[in-house]
C-alpha cells in the first residue's frame, strides 16, 4: 500500500476526504459520509510515518517534527499543479503516532451554475470594492464557492487578485486577471505581516484564506475600507451570526469602530452547507444576505438581531432565506423534506413553506 494508491482510490470513489489513522482501516468520506476502504488492512504506526513523511519537503519535515502539526497542500497526478487536482493536507499526531488527513479538490473550478449557486454569487464577482464573505461548517464547501466566485473576476476582468492562505487550495487557470497566491510559511511568515503588505502589492481583489481573529478581521476590514474587493471566509452557521462573530471577536472598547467599518463596506455573506440529495450525492442550501441600508443601518446601531428579518423580508434584494433554499430543494425533488428539516435553523418555517405551497397546489 503506498500513499499514492491510497490518495488515488480516493479520486475514483468519488469522495472528499481520506482519513489515515494507525489501527484503524483508511477511510474516506463519500457524500458527507465516512465508509472504510474495502480489501485494506489497518496500516500501523511503523508503515504510517514513512508513507507520510515520504510527501513533505525538508523544510516541512522539520515545521511538522517541531509543532506535532501541519498545514500543507499538493499538486497529485504528474504536471506542474498536478493534473488530477490537489490535497489539502493536515499531518498531527494523536495519542503519540503521526496521522493524517486529506482533502480533496477538484483540478477544474466549477462555476456558480456547475455547482448549484444561486444567481446573486454573479453579482458578488462584479463588485468593484467591499467585503463578501462565504460561512458555514467545516466541509460545506465554502473554499469551492468561493473559488468559483474568484475565477468568474479571472476569467472576466483585468484585475489584480491576491490571495492570502494556509495552505493554498485551488490554482486558478489563466485568464484576464494576473494572480498572485501566497502561501503561510512558505510566501510569508505570518496573517499579519502578509495583510499589512497587501495594499503595497497592488491589488483589485484579495482573497483572505480565513478570518481567525481580530488581528486579521480588523485587517481585512481595513483593506475593504480602502477601495478593495476582499472575500473571506468564517465558521458559523447564518448570515446575522457571522456579523456578531466579526464584532464579537473585538474588546468593547473597539466595538463601536468596527460596526461602523463593517456597515460601510459588507456587501454580502452566503451562509451555506451541503445537504445529502434522494439520489446520491450532496447539493448546497445557502442563505443569502445583501448588504442593503437596513442591514447597514442594524449593523451600525448593534441590532443584529433583526438581521434574519430583513433577509425575510427582503428577497427583491437577493436575499434569500435558508428556509426557502431548503424547500425549493424540496419541491424539486432534489433533497427529502426530513433530511431538509434536519439541515434548518427554523424548522418550523421550513414546514410552514412547504405546506403553503403543496395547499396551493
Amino acid at each position: 500500500m503506498t500513499i499514492q494508491e491510497l490518495l488515488d482510490l480516493t479520486i475514483k470513489n468519488g469522495a472528499s476526504d481520506l482519513h489515515l489513522l494507525p489501527g484503524i482501516v483508511p477511510s474516506v468520506r463519500v457524500d458527507g459520509r465516512l465508509e472504510y476502504l474495502t480489501n485494506y488492512q489497518a496500516l500501523t504506526p511503523k508503515e504510517m510515518e514513512p508513507m507520510l513523511l515520504s510527501i513533505l519537503k525538508p523544510e516541512q519535515k522539520e515545521l511538522l517534527l517541531n509543532n506535532k502539526e501541519l498545514d500543507f497542500s499538493f499538486g497529485f497526478g504528474g504536471g506542474t499543479y498536478g493534473d488530477l487536482g490537489r490535497f489539502r493536507t493536515n499531518i498531527y499526531y494523536q495519542r503519540g503516532v503521526m496521522s493524517a488527513a486529506f482533502r480533496y479538490l477538484e483540478p477544474k473550478i466549477r462555476t456558480v451554475e456547475n455547482l448549484g449557486l444561486p444567481k446573486i454569487c454573479h453579482e458578488f464577482a462584479k463588485l468593484k470594492q467591499g467585503f463578501v464573505l462565504v460561512t458555514g461548517p467545516t466541509g460545506h464547501g465554502k473554499s469551492t464557492t468561493l473559488a468559483s466566485i474568484i475565477n468568474e473576476i479571472n476569467l472576466n476582468d483585468a484585475s489584480h487578485i491576491l490571495t492570502i492562505e494556509d495552505p493554498i487550495e485551488y490554482i486558478y487557470p489563466g485568464g484576464k486577471s494576473i494572480i498572485s497566491q501566497r502561501e503561510m510559511d512558505i510566501d510569508t511568515h505570518s496573517w499579519t505581516m502578509a495583510l499589512r503588505s497587501a495594499l503595497r502589492e497592488d491589488p483589485d481583489v484579495v482573497l483572505v484564506g480565513e478570518m481567525r481573529d481580530p488581528e486579521t478581521i480588523s485587517s481585512a476590514l481595513t483593506i475593504a475600507e480602502t477601495g478593495h474587493l476582499v472575500f473571506s471566509t468564517l465558521h458559523t452557521n447564518s448570515a446575522a451570526q457571522t456579523i456578531d462573530r466579526i464584532i464579537d471577536a473585538f474588546p468593547a472598547s473597539q466595538q463601536a469602530q468596527v460596526k461602523i467599518q463593517l456597515a460601510a463596506t459588507l456587501k454580502g455573506v452566503i451562509s451555506q452547507r451541503l445537504i445529502p440529495k434522494i439520489d446520491g450525492g450532496r447539493v448546497p442550501a445557502v442563505e443569502v444576505l445583501t448588504g442593503t441600508t437596513a442591514v447597514s443601518s442594524n449593523i451600525r446601531e448593534g441590532k443584529t438581531h433583526l438581521i434574519d428579518s430583513v433577509i425575510q423580508t427582503s428577497q427583491d434584494a437577493g436575499m434569500i432565506p435558508l428556509e426557502s433554499s431548503l424547500a425549493s430543494l424540496v419541491l424539486a425533488g432534489t433533497v427529502d423534506a426530513e433530511t431538509a428539516k434536519a439541515y434548518a435553523l427554523r424548522p418550523e418555517e421550513l414546514t410552514r413553506l412547504l405546506d403553503k405551497t403543496y395547499e396551493s397546489h
